[in-house]
C-alpha cells in the first residue's frame, strides 16, 4: 500500500511537470538542464520531466506600481514630500528575467531618483503648475533606462505633492493677495472704462450742442437777411410809390402829412423811453423843418404834370 501511494504521488508529479498550461498574457521561460530553452506562450505545452523546468513566469499585462513617498528638494531649497504611481509592461520576457535580478524593485528605485532630479530643476510654484511636464520627463527617462531590461514604461503620474505647513500657509496668503489684486485691477478697469464713456458722452453732447447752436445762428442769420431783403424791397417800393404820388394832385400835402406823423411818432417814443428830455426845438425850428421837407418834395419828379 505504501508503494502504491508513492507511485500515485510520483505519477501526479510527473504529469504536472509534463503538461504545462500557460494563461493568456503570460510567458513561461523554460530551462533545460539549467540552460534557457525558450519562452512558452499562452496554451498547452509538454515538457520532459526532471530535465525541463519553468524558471520564470512573466506577466505581460500592464502593471501599476506604487512609488512610495519621498522627500525632494526644489530649486529654491524647499523640502516637499512627493509620491506617485508608475505604469509599465513587460515586452521582452527574456530580458526581464535574465538581464535584471528584480525589474520591479529596480524600476521603483530608478523612478524615485529620476523624480528627485526633475523636482530639483524647478522652484516650488512650478512643481504644481508643471506636473504634466514632470510626468513626461520621468516617463521618457525611465523608458530609456529600462529598455535593456525589456520593460516599456507607459505612464507616470504624481499623486501628491505635500509642502511643509509653513509653506502652505505662505501659499494661501499669496493666493489671497493675488485675488485681492485681481479684484482691485478689475474695479480700476471698470472705473477707467466708465470715465472714458462719460467723457465721450460729454464730448458728444458738447458737439451736439455746438452743432445745434451753429444751426440756430445760421437760421437766425438767414432769417435776418431775408427780413432785411424784404424791408429793403418794401422801402424801395414805398419810395417809388411816394415818387409817383408826389406828382399827382394833393400828393405833396399827403407826403407832408405822412412825414409829420412819423416825426411826431418818433418824438413820442423818445418821450416814453427817456427819463429826462431836453427839447431845444421852437416853433420856428419846427416850421423850418417842415419847409425843408417841402423843398425835398418839390424836387421829386412830378409824373402828373409831365403827363399833362
Amino acid at each position: 500500500m505504501f508503494y502504491f501511494t508513492l507511485f500515485v504521488i510520483a505519477a501526479i508529479y510527473l504529469v504536472r511537470k509534463t503538461f504545462i498550461i500557460v494563461p493568456q498574457n503570460y510567458s513561461f521561460l523554460v530551462e533545460r538542464l539549467g540552460v534557457f530553452r525558450g519562452a512558452l506562450p499562452a496554451g498547452l505545452h509538454f515538457l520532459i520531466p526532471l530535465i525541463d523546468q519553468v524558471r520564470y513566469r512573466q506577466n505581460q499585462k500592464e502593471i501599476a506600481m506604487e512609488i512610495p513617498p519621498q522627500t525632494c528638494i526644489t530649486k529654491d531649497n524647499v523640502s516637499i514630500l512627493v509620491d506617485g504611481i508608475l505604469y509599465l509592461r513587460v515586452v521582452d520576457p527574456y530580458k526581464a528575467s535574465y538581464e535584471i535580478e528584480n525589474f520591479r524593485s529596480a524600476t521603483v528605485q530608478l523612478a524615485q531618483t529620476t523624480l528627485r532630479s526633475e523636482i530639483g530643476k524647478l522652484v516650488l510654484d512650478h512643481t504644481f503648475s508643471e506636473r504634466d511636464d514632470i510626468n513626461s520627463h520621468v516617463v521618457r527617462s525611465l523608458d530609456e533606462a529600462t529598455d535593456p531590461w525589456g520593460i516599456k514604461v507607459t505612464r507616470y503620474e504624481i499623486k501628491n505633492i505635500s509642502p511643509p505647513k509653513e509653506i502652505l500657509h505662505e501659499m494661501e496668503e499669496q493666493v489671497k493677495a493675488e485675488r485681492v489684486k485681481r479684484a482691485e485691477i478689475t474695479i480700476s478697469e471698470g472705473e477707467k472704462i466708465a470715465r472714458i464713456n462719460r467723457s465721450m458722452g460729454e464730448r458728444q453732447e458738447a458737439i451736439n450742442l455746438s452743432e445745434g447752436e451753429k444751426t440756430r445762428k445760421v437760421n437766425e442769420a438767414e432769417g435776418k437777411a431775408k427780413e432785411i431783403e424784404l424791408i429793403a424791397t418794401a422801402k424801395a417800393k414805398g419810395i417809388q410809390m411816394i415818387s409817383d404820388a408826389a406828382g399827382q394832385k394833393g400828393g405833396e400835402e399827403a407826403i407832408h402829412l405822412q412825414i409829420t406823423e412819423d416825426y411826431l411818432a418818433g418824438l413820442g417814443e423818445v418821450f416814453e423811453k427817456s427819463k429826462t428830455t431836453v427839447l431845444p426845438l421852437e416853433v420856428a425850428g419846427i416850421t423850418g423843418f417842415f419847409e425843408g421837407i417841402s423843398k425835398v418834395t418839390n424836387q421829386l419828379p412830378k409824373t402828373g404834370s409831365t403827363k399833362g
